[in-house]
């Protein structure tokens, strides 16, 4: 059973950048598919961006697009999410998610998850 760590995040202001971690514990990574979704608050669960085995096909929230980058090292079982000009609407808490075989939005596709990190971001 994978277990999924976050890091990273806290106290940002409007225009900064901050970088999330994921590490995998108990399981490698090469055979799935991963992923990060937020939960702003008061709101449900959100897509965010998804990342092939391999790493060569990504996938993101038209929200975070051209803003956003996921990335993974397969061989440090760890997944990244760079967040580049953030602004207030980014606020929420993080989480890494373990899918399948492919990329997708959809969190019914994801069977393994971290205990989310906050990202707060300050107008």
């Amino acid at each position: 059973q994978v277990q999924l760590v976050e890091s990273g995040g806290g106290l940002v202001q409007a225009g900064g950048s901050t970088r999330l971690s994921c590490t995998a514990s108990g399981d490698t990574l090469w055979s799935y598919a991963m992923a990060w979704f937020r939960q702003p608050p008061g709101k449900g669960r959100e897509f965010v961006a998804s990342i092939s085995r391999s790493g060569a096909t990504t996938y993101y929230a038209d929200s975070v697009k051209g803003r956003f980058t996921i990335s993974r090292d397969n061989p440090k079982s760890m997944v990244s999410l760079q967040m580049n000009k953030l602004n207030p609407e980014d606020t929420g808490v993080y989480y890494c998610a373990k899918g399948k075989w492919r990329v997708s939005p959809n969190p019914g596709e994801f069977d393994s998850w971290g205990q989310g990190t906050q990202v707060t971001v300050s107008s």
